[in-house]
């Protein structure tokens, strides 16, 4: 991290040479005099999911790729190299395993003439190896009676020079376990492992390993070194693990069992994960629950409910089979707490950690929803809390059938949703279930990982901090990417086999977990507005897993018609985004039951007007969408009369394609086959709202501020932590006054991230492209100015006296 030192009367000479003038100061008022409310103890963490090999060719030290030969029908990875490859034969048998649970083995059959011939294995995308380093191998070996030599194990560049090698003597008809450890004579990122045979006859390997002794804090069959520091730099309070979508399988005959992650990793079966490859599973629940203490963050452990992933083909267990799956469950959480004393408390002592693991959190399936969810969910609860009354359960979309303790909100939009959602959860019932944002990431204008993307997470960060009274959790996701497989874009962390870097969001998530307080103060921000709200748009029609009919449909501008339809002479004008329109009737009607049904007419420049027309609902589960300030499919509002399982009227507006609401929530619903009136007045930023003449909504979507902020104070330290995100493309002078302060330290704290360009990213080749700058800020009163940079996050930390 680079350090400056920068004063306050520095800063005042910056302002006055860049224009500024007394009109444009923003101001944050701090009232540090109050307690303040206490922020989760564990608000920022990780979320971990074998994605983008995250795991196996990841953070799992594992240098050999198909190492138990179960990755496929032939021997993906490895390949004949060296003598006459002509006269060798490498294939997959079955014939005689080395166990049940990995059928597989590699048969190399070599015939007379061709040795000395090799088979090799490049690892993933390259073996990295590093001068003086030590990796331990393990492989069995078995061999027919013609073979009669040594097999010679080395590790290689791919210009054939040699780094180490053993032999491997006394190989027998009978499967036999051999082990070495190379030490690494150079550095070499693409080393790939050999494996050469000097005898003709049949050979067969099967469970080769190859695994750097220099792993995160020491582990046998542990971490990669590199990239679980990357994890601890971030200081995590939890790791969510192990999916995501990989818990559930893309079916459920593919859906997670932890009890084949555990023990030898020779009878640990593979698996086809929902990312599109096979996983060794060396990565297991010993190993998460390991990860997490060294760590030094609590475990979140996610379970299969017998729902595949996103319910995918409404794949489920049955209710009256569910028992086993709730049993699995149950199991896992006495791994992880039982006593020694207990059936799984005494594995896990087995396995090297007599010590219970601290697990609190259990998260009831990933992404799940509707009537078949309510009903696992509440038989999970029931059975957990019976069990293990200490665990807090966490649902994964609204339930009715028991209590949530947590519920996990998942969000993956563009830089401008994000932005203004900062205030989203001011406005949370505070007696309803505490919120777990287990997911969430900018995925729109992001490129790989770019500045605009870290920006705007960071101004949602705020608004998470400031009610860190509710949101209790956040984790970004996904975590892991390695450059080679992109499955996902973007991701936290980039890697190849020997380098990695943080994105930009890396650095943001750092910053808000590193400098954290332990009360929010509360704050008012009056900053100049960043964006105008967009009075302007066509209008629209739309439904939402429901059929209905619409007519009458007219626009008006001061007394003046823009628009008007009743349909007769069919649909002109009228461009349908999805479903099934048609016009029966003088009705334009929509008869899928496809969700996001939408069709729209008019002119973008439409301002100002008055949108009147009837509606019937002929079925399904919802209401009516009308739509009004279209600018293009992925920006616009809708009023979502009858939305949210047909219990509530809100107005939603829609920015790079994400939805949020705008409105007040007013409860209620539409009835099928009756007609209804409607009206929608937009003026400036003012909408009105009208359900056969009755007002349901009136209120203003204001513009959004450059400034986004939250303040804490560290009771331990007495620090009062400020965190402040300019979202503008100009740099914005702040007046800040910390009142109830009598006295801070006249030395503070900066510590920015910001870059020249939004389009800025790191890679492998420049990981601080974008990074934090530290610097020290000199002549710190209880009120003072700052100049925020453009596009940046600051944090100042400031020590009361």
């Amino acid at each position: 991290m680079l350090h400056t030192s920068i004063s306050i009367a520095a800063i005042i000479l910056m302002a006055l040479s860049t224009g500024f003038t007394q009109a444009q100061v923003a101001r944050i008022d701090v009232d540090a005099a109050a307690g303040g409310t206490p922020i989760s103890p564990v608000l920022w963490g990780i979320f971990f999911e074998e994605i983008n090999h995250a795991g196996d060719g990841g953070i799992y030290a594992e240098l050999v790729r198909n190492r138990s030969f179960e990755d496929a029908s032939i021997p993906q990875a490895w390949a004949l190299i060296g003598g006459d490859v002509n006269k060798s034969r490498i294939t997959i048998d079955t014939s005689r395993p080395l166990n049940t649970r990995n059928t597989r083995s590699l048969r190399w059959e070599i015939d007379e003439g061709a040795p000395p011939v090799s088979v090799a294995n490049e690892g993933y995308w390259g073996i990295a190896i590093e001068k003086g380093k030590r990796y331990r191998l393990s492989l069995y070996c078995r061999r027919d009676e013609r073979f009669r030599g040594n097999l010679t194990v080395s590790l290689q560049g791919t210009n054939g020079q040699v780094y180490a090698q053993h032999t491997l003597q006394n190989i027998g008809t009978q499967w036999k376990q051999f082990s070495a450890v190379l030490t690494s004579s150079a550095t070499d990122p693409r080393a790939r492992l050999v494996i050469t045979a000097a005898s003709p006859g049949t050979v067969w390997l099967d469970m080769v390993s190859l695994m750097p002794t220099d792993t995160f804090k020491g582990r046998a069959n542990g971490l990669r070194k590199d990239l679980a520091q990357m994890l601890a730099e971030l200081k995590p309070s939890f790791l969510r693990f192990p999916g995501g979508c990989f818990v559930e399988g893309d079916r459920m005959r593919n859906a997670l069992r932890w009890r084949d992650t555990l023990g030898d990793i020779a009878e640990r079966p593979s698996r086809w994960c929902v990312w599109d490859y096979t996983t060794t599973q060396g990565l297991g629940l010993h190993e998460y629950l390991q990860m997490c203490e060294d760590l030094g963050a609590e475990p979140l452990l996610v379970v299969n409910c017998g729902m595949a992933c996103q319910y995918r083909n409404g794949d489920t267990v049955p209710l009256d089979a569910l028992d086993e799956w709730i049993e699995d469950a149950l199991a896992a959480i006495e791994y992880a707490v039982g006593s020694p004393a207990s059936k799984w408390g005494a594995l896990r002592a087995k396995n090297g950690h007599p010590k219970p693991f601290p697990l609190r959190f259990v998260e009831v399936g990933n992404e799940n929803w509707g009537p078949a969810y309510e009903e696992r969910y509440a038989r999970f609860y029931d059975a957990i809390k019976a069990r293990f009354p200490h665990i807090q359960i966490i649902a994964n979309s609204p339930v009715r059938s028991r209590p949530m303790d947590i519920l996990d909100e998942h969000y993956y939009s563009s830089p401008e949703w994000f932005i203004s959602q900062a205030s989203r959860y001011d406005r949370y019932n505070r007696r309803g279930p505490k919120i777990f944002v287990g997911e969430y990431a900018v995925t729109q204008g992001c490129g790989t990982g770019n500045l605009r993307a870290a920006i705007a997470e960071a101004a949602f960060m705020t608004g998470m901090e400031r009610n860190g009274d509710i949101v209790v959790m956040a984790a970004y996701a996904p975590l892991f990417v390695n450059v080679n497989d992109r499955k996902w874009n973007p991701d936290l962390i980039g890697f190849d086999s020997s380098r990695c870097y943080g994105t930009p969001s890396y650095y943001v998530q750092k910053l808000f977990s590193v400098y954290r307080g332990t009360h929010v103060l509360p704050l008012k921000v009056d900053a100049p507005a960043v964006t105008v709200t967009e009075t302007r748009g066509a209008v629209g029609l739309g439904t939402w897993a429901t059929q209905a009919e619409y007519r009458d449909v007219k626009v008006t501008h001061n007394g003046q018609t823009l628009f008007a339809s009743d349909f007769s002479q069919g649909a002109i004008g009228w461009r349908v985004v999805r479903g099934d329109w048609q016009v029966v009737d003088g009705s334009y009607r929509q008869n899928s039951p496809a969700t996001d049904c939408r069709a729209v007419v008019g002119d973008t420049a439409w301002a100002d007007y008055t949108l009147t027309l009837r509606a019937r609902k002929l079925g399904g589960a919802e209401g009516f969408l009308i739509m009004f300030r279209v600018r293009d499919d992925n920006n616009w509002y809708w009023w979502n009369l009858g939305g949210w399982g047909n219990s509530k009227h809100a107005v939603e507006k829609c920015v790079g394609g994400g939805k949020s609401i705008v409105s007040n929530e007013v409860p209620g619903s539409i009835e099928t086959g009756r007609w209804y009136d409607i009206r929608i007045e937009v003026q400036g930023a003012r909408i009105r709202c009208y359900l056969d003449d009755k007002l349901i909504h009136d209120f203003e979507d204001k513009s959004l501020p450059a400034l986004y902020a939250v303040a804490s104070r560290n009771h331990r330290t007495r620090e009062v932590i400020l965190k402040v995100v300019n979202v503008s493309n100009r740099a914005v002078e702040t007046e800040i006054r910390l009142r109830g302060v009598r006295s801070v330290q006249s030395l503070g704290k900066v510590v920015t991230l910001t870059s020249d360009s939004l389009d800025d990213e790191n890679s492998l080749q420049n990981p601080m492209r974008v990074a934090p700058v530290e610097s020290r800020l000199s002549g710190v009163t209880p009120q003072f100015r700052y100049i925020f940079p453009r596009h940046s996050l600051t944090v100042i930390v400031l020590k009361e006296r």
